[in-house]
């Protein structure tokens, strides 16, 4: 059985990864390519109890504690979700991955990449998504969809103020910048059609293969 395809949507708050995630996955099944859905932290019925963990606004997490919870939610969505689906040939799509943790923690954080790969390594023994899809939006406008998406209710991390998600948003860059084999930059402007056309072109190699 062929292995299936990991494919990761990152980037800031509000930029469209849900939407786009959802666009892709109908694509797919219109091909008839076996797929599921998946999101970080979360994922698994482990993960997801992390994941209340980290988001909750009454808790206090650093870069450190937040760094090891996440690590510890992935290790069990990568050993429990992702790689058995991967295996069974199923192309995984997952709203955050390895790279969010190296953006948020490891870049606005001020933790380094170094230490976030590490626990990586430990964790999930190093494993890469065969393609990471950047999306990247005007800060205004992602604030607005982002606003509008809460409803008043952000997260523990998405409430943070402006100047970390600036930082967030250049470590996103920075590590698309240096991984340009395995990362994609795309425009999330225009409508949910223009920014999914630029999502299919760009697994155009992918899915050729399939």
């Amino acid at each position: 059985m062929t292995r299936g395809r990991f494919i990761t949507f990152e980037g800031g708050e509000g930029a469209g990864k849900s939407t786009q995630i959802r666009l892709l996955a109908d694509a797919l099944q219109r091909r008839g390519i076996p797929h599921l859905i998946t999101r970080e932290p979360g994922g698994t019925a482990g993960a997801e109890a992390l994941r209340a963990l980290l988001l909750d606004s009454n808790l206090n997490w650093d870069a450190r504690a937040e760094a090891l919870l996440f690590a510890a939610a992935r290790a069990d969505h990568v050993a429990n979700l992702i790689r058995p689906a991967l295996a069974d040939g199923k192309w995984v799509l997952c709203d955050r991955f390895l790279d969010s943790s190296r953006a948020y923690q490891g870049g606005a954080g001020g933790l380094g990449d170094e230490q976030v790969m590490t626990l990586h390594d430990i964790g999930s023994d190093g494993l890469l998504p065969d393609c990471t899809l950047l999306l990247e939006l005007d800060p205004g406008t992602a604030a607005q969809r982002a606003a509008v998406r809460d409803a008043g209710a952000s997260d523990r991390i998405g409430a943070k103020g402006a100047d970390y998600h600036a930082m967030v948003r250049d470590r996103f860059r920075e590590l698309a910048d240096k991984e340009p084999r395995r990362f994609v930059r795309i425009s999330g402007d225009g409508s949910e059609g223009d920014v999914h056309a630029r999502v299919m072109h760009a697994l155009e190699p992918l899915l050729a293969l399939a």
